[in-house]
Parts: structure tokens; C-alpha cells; sequence
């Protein structure tokens, strides 16, 4: 079975170690780098070449929305599903609209991480149950 290479962009260390961690419990997934700020998902993401970047909204020096779009203008068969705490529809719209294909909620639907790697691999969109989604 090919494992789907995943890097961890979030600015928070401890979280990006549990996500790590989790991420490491499922057989078919591998954390290939972890970035602290958006220029640095961007830059790993040239080196890796991973799957799919978990890319947090809010980061220093280029966002999440600004790190997304950059990296599939370079790297576009690479996927990006957004982690983040704001749940606000403005930032799932604007997410999908820089070319994420899902949305999870960090405090609610970490336990949809593996799920949700996979539904957006397949090259589906996945959201987190608690925001609506208009077709």
C-alpha cells in the first residue's frame, strides 16, 4: 500500500507533535517535515513534495490562505486541507477559495484527521461535521 506523505504546517509546536503522534498510530500515513510559519511550508513543500499539506490558518510570516495559494501555483498536485480553531465562514470560504479541499476544526475533529487525509488524497473535499458546506 503507498503511504501518503503529509507535512504539518501550524506555529504551535506542541499541537503539530500531537498531530505527529496521531498521525503516526495509521499504517498508511508519513509526516515528511513539519513547518513553524507559512514560508516554510512553502519552502518544504518545494523539497518534499508531499501529498498533502495540514496547513494551519493563522501562522507568522505568510498565513496558511497566502501559503496555500503559493504552493499550489508551484506544486499543484500537491493537496492542502486547512487545521485551524477558526470555525467562522469566512475563513472556510476563503480557505476553498486559495484551493484547500477540506476544513477541520482543531479542537472538535481531531479524530477526523486520518478520514479526512484520505477523502481529500482521493482527491474529495472534507469538512468538519459542525460547518455547513453550500454546494
Amino acid at each position: 500500500m503507498k503511504r501518503i506523505t503529509v507535512l504539518l504546517a501550524d506555529d504551535n509546536r506542541v499541537l503539530r507533535s500531537l498531530i505527529r503522534g496521531i498521525l503516526e498510530l495509521e499504517g498508511d500515513l508519513e509526516v515528511v517535515g513539519e513547518a513553524e510559519n507559512g514560508h516554510q511550508a512553502v519552502a518544504m513543500v518545494e523539497k518534499f513534495r508531499p501529498d498533502l499539506v495540514l496547513m494551519d490558518v493563522q501562522m507568522p510570516l505568510l498565513n496558511g490562505l497566502q501559503a496555500t495559494r503559493q504552493i499550489l501555483k508551484t506544486t499543484p498536485a500537491t493537496k492542502v486541507l486547512m487545521v485551524s480553531c477558526l470555525s467562522e465562514e469566512a475563513y472556510v470560504e476563503e480557505a476553498t477559495n486559495s484551493g484547500a479541499m477540506g476544513y477541520l476544526i482543531k479542537h472538535k475533529d481531531v479524530h477526523h484527521l486520518g478520514p479526512a487525509i484520505r477523502e481529500v488524497q482521493k482527491g474529495n473535499t472534507f469538512f468538519s461535521p459542525s460547518i455547513p458546506v453550500c454546494a
